[in-house]
């Protein structure tokens, strides 16, 4: 939602957060002093003559309005007039436009805070007899702060249009107000005919035009945008896994072929001859005698010992029969 301040009702402590929010980007709107709307419904302002195609240079008191007086022909009025101003030193100000009201006073009717246009900050009514727009970058700040994505999506959603669209030949009210949070606010304030800057205002009307469009087929976009993104979230989502997966088969396959090898160790496992690797073999006779215990060799000796004995007994007998 939009943040509304009255600079008036702030203390020094609050101001200066309120300037460092702004300085940060947040779009801080602020209200017009009530002072300067009761003066100018008291008629008791003063009123500084703007002459068609001349400007004037001023600075302005934060929370205080200079005022001018715009007069203007039937055949100006025809042709359209436009009052801007503008900041070198990026003051924050706003353009007011006031209706004189049956008391002589004069009656808020149209306001226009300075925007960050370049270099500069400027504000600007234009009176064409065709319906402009002003851009209120206030619109969805806090959405748009919190889905960077969606301020591409909604910028032109603060396009706003104008209420006034033209005006009479007569006297016309306009003021610079200052909104700067501490000091004095600079400015040049200028009232031009439409009828010196025709091409121009055939190219503003197109422009116009074109940024309306734009904003139609945005929101059509955008329904678009999000549908293929989310497409592309689920696909990112698939790559991860299906490589992950690839990958832990790949490592299982290097483990089996490497299983295929002469360097395997042997386990003795109580009562079974089983290899480590699940195969069994059985020991062969040669390696059951290379493996004979010292104490199984005497024995084999002792019995070579008893045969021979036995082989003289029978010669011996042999001999004492004869």
């Amino acid at each position: 939602m939009d943040m509304e301040i009255d600079l008036s009702n702030l203390g020094t402590v609050n101001t200066v957060f309120a300037a460092l929010f702004s300085k940060l980007g947040v779009p801080i709107k602020t209200t017009i002093s009530a002072n300067v709307l009761e003066e100018a419904l008291n008629g008791t302002v003063t009123v500084r003559p703007l002459p068609i195609g001349t400007s004037v240079s001023g600075k302005v008191e934060k929370q205080c309005a200079h005022f001018f007086g715009v007069t203007i022909s039937d055949e100006q009025a025809e042709s359209g007039i436009v009052v801007r101003a503008t900041s070198a030193a990026q003051s924050k100000f706003k353009l007011l436009y006031f209706e004189q009201d049956l008391n002589a006073g004069y009656g808020l009717a149209l306001q226009e805070d300075s925007e960050k246009t370049g270099k500069i900050t400027s504000a600007g009514m234009y009176f064409l007899h065709f319906q402009v727009y002003r851009m209120d970058s206030t619109v969805n700040a806090l959405a748009m702060a919190k889905d960077p994505e969606a301020a591409f999506f909604k910028r032109l959603e603060g396009l706003q249009p104008c209420e006034v669209s033209q005006l009479k030949a007569g006297t016309h009210i306009f003021a610079v107000y200052g909104d700067n949070f501490f000091k004095p606010a600079t400015y040049m304030i200028e009232a031009l005919c439409a009828k010196t800057y025709e091409d121009t205002t055939t190219k503003l009307k197109d422009i116009e035009a074109q940024i309306l469009r734009k904003r139609s087929e945005l929101r059509q976009f955008e329904t678009e945008y999000r549908k293929a993104l989310a497409r592309f979230q689920e696909v990112t989502n698939r790559y991860t896994q299906e490589k992950q997966s690839v990958d832990e088969m790949l490592k299982h396959r290097d483990s089996i072929h490497s299983s295929f090898t002469v360097a395997r160790t042997v386990a003795f496992p109580t009562g079974s001859g089983y290899f480590s690797n699940g195969s069994s073999s059985k020991f062969t006779a040669e390696d059951n005698k290379s493996e004979t215990s010292p104490g199984d060799e005497g024995s084999s000796d002792s019995k070579d010992k008893s045969s021979k004995k036995k082989w003289f007994n029978l010669n011996l007998k042999g001999s004492d029969k004869k």
